[in-house]
């Protein structure tokens, strides 16, 4: 019997395709977002001040190893040999930046559209070989799972930071307040607890490395329902990213006096 043979499609110079669809646009939005979040970041990292107001305190600086010393948030006082340019946030967002850049749903995001690598299917790419992720600098993405342990320390740090920002005032003066700051924190870390949740890693460390987890009945009840929220997980990586970003520009507006914080009662 003759088979037919069906050629390999011609190779498409970069960005060049003969798909009609405007395949473009969801890579273009995905740079934009990625880049502004990093810039913006960054801007505030460096910035280091603004990242407390009264009991709100940004998800950017949590947890605050130090602070000034009228800080209700700092958990030590700054280090006299500590350079004045290092700010709190340098100490600590290593943890979660690693985690979102090695993150198995990113890496298909900003490979495609920030790495061109490739940009879409059936588009050309600016290279012409292919070096996995057995070398400098792609290799670092199988840290993630290690990544993952750290995530996990942040989310009850996070959830007490709610918890305290659902009182206005210290001492004698403390009383049960719910605000729009409130809220915004709240909303950010309950989508951080989801997107970390639904971790592919966890998802393995649970219970995918195993063949059989039908005779580990709580074993297996864990499994289903990392598996449940894995569906969501590329949602989960989106929202937790905004929510965070509006959580921390809300308490420097608010410290900066830009705007009052919305207290609801």
């Amino acid at each position: 019997m003759a088979y037919a043979r069906n050629p390999l499609a011609k190779r498409h110079s970069w960005l060049k395709s003969s798909r009609k669809d405007s395949w473009w646009i969801p890579q273009l939005f995905t740079a934009i977002v990625l880049l502004g979040f990093i810039g913006y970041a960054n801007f505030r990292v460096f910035e280091n001040a603004h990242y407390e107001f009264g009991t709100l305190l940004s998800p950017f600086y949590s947890p605050l190893l130090f602070g000034p010393a009228d800080s209700h948030h700092a958990w030590f006082s700054k280090p006299d040999w500590l350079p004045r340019w290092i700010s709190p946030a340098f100490l600590i967002l290593w943890a979660p930046a690693g985690f979102r850049l090695t993150c198995y749903y990113y890496r298909g995001a900003y490979y495609k559209a920030i790495w061109q690598d490739p940009p879409g299917c059936g588009v050309g790419e600016p290279r012409k070989g292919y070096l996995g992720e057995k070398f400098l600098p792609l290799v670092v993405q199988n840290l993630h799972r290690y990544f993952l342990y750290f995530a996990l320390l942040f989310i009850p740090i996070l959830t007490w930071d709610v918890w305290n920002a659902c009182w206005d005032g210290y001492g004698d003066s403390r009383r049960f307040s719910i605000g729009l700051g409130t809220l915004l924190l709240f909303g950010a870390t309950a989508t951080l607890a989801l997107y970390t949740f639904s971790c592919h890693s966890l998802r393995h460390l649970i219970g995918g490395n195993r063949d059989k987890l039908s005779d580990r009945p709580a074993q297996f009840a864990c499994y289903n329902c990392v598996s449940a929220l894995n569906k969501n997980h590329m949602l989960y990586a989106w929202i937790s990213l905004f929510l965070v970003a509006f959580a921390d520009l809300y308490v420097r507006l608010c410290s900066t006096g830009a705007i009052s914080d919305l207290r609801f009662f």
